[in-house]
């Protein structure tokens, strides 16, 4: 039986890019250019690797997003995962993270799985609590922050590296799995696998193919709540140090009185 690999990717605002608020106190996206989170990259890539060792597997691309999130699934397609799975509904606008996992959970169960792939953190949120709420929407085991993963005879086994230890962790499928940045450099998608990416599959499903209601997701169902945004503000001229014999004595002084030695 093929195994169903399952990778959830987010479409994020572009780090190095100028992004704004929007009055209801939202990312401005339209303003935003964006692409696949890095972070995600790597959970494309170990599932590429698990599929590369299994005897027969598939892998879907999960996202939720505007119409623009399309980009982020043809990225992780080029790169070699199989078919995608878009989400898009106007009433998702200022969905939350436990919004998102809901609406990933029901999308995932519609898609059929045996391993749940997710990044570490986005690159935007950086909350790195999605895999464990998913896991718990699904009902299956987690096994999250892994440098190593492998699937084998019914079963994930991952390496999970903290500072001060090593832990060695395994669960029965089906079961979700995240990675970090650590697991391996993610493939660059070849002139082939762009090519072949405009030809594989992408299903789009909206709040009512998934049975949730608008008020669970969006602004309105949100567990949070951003109050007040403010601009950073811009840059000043720093102080500069002449040195004219006593440079090191007026650097070591302005140092010790911004309390930095």
């Amino acid at each position: 039986m093929s195994l169903r690999i399952v990778v959830c990717v987010k479409y994020v605002p572009d780090a190095a890019g100028d992004r704004q608020f929007a009055d209801d106190h939202t990312v401005d996206r339209d303003e935003a250019d964006g692409l696949l989170s890095e972070l995600d990259e790597y959970a494309v890539e170990q599932a590429l690797q698990i599929a590369d060792d299994a005897d027969d597997a598939e892998i879907t691309v999960l996202t939720v997003g505007p119409e623009d999130a399309k980009d982020a699934l043809r990225k992780a397609l080029s790169m070699g995962a199989d078919k995608a799975v878009h989400v898009e509904d106007d009433d998702l606008h200022g969905t939350d993270v436990a919004g998102t996992s809901l609406v990933l959970a029901k999308a995932v169960e519609k898609t059929g799985y045996d391993l749940v792939v997710c990044g570490m953190a986005s690159t935007d949120g950086a909350m790195g609590v999605l895999p464990a709420m998913l896991a718990e929407r699904l009902g299956v085991p987690q096994v999250t922050l892994l440098s190593e993963v492998s699937v084998e005879d019914g079963t994930v086994k991952g390496r999970r590296d903290g500072d001060a230890a090593t832990e060695h962790l395994e669960a029965s499928l089906p079961a979700v799995v995240s990675v970090t940045d650590q697991s391996g450099e993610a493939r660059y998608p070849s002139f082939k696998g762009i090519m072949a990416a405009k030809k594989k599959p992408v299903e789009s499903l909206d709040l009512s193919d998934l049975d949730i209601d608008a008020d669970e997701v969006g602004l309105d169902g949100a567990w949070t709540a951003v109050d007040a945004v403010a601009e950073r503000p811009a840059r000043t001229q720093g102080t500069i140090v002449k040195d004219e014999g006593e440079g090191g004595k007026q650097l070591a002084a302005y140092l010790a009185e911004q309390k930095f030695i």
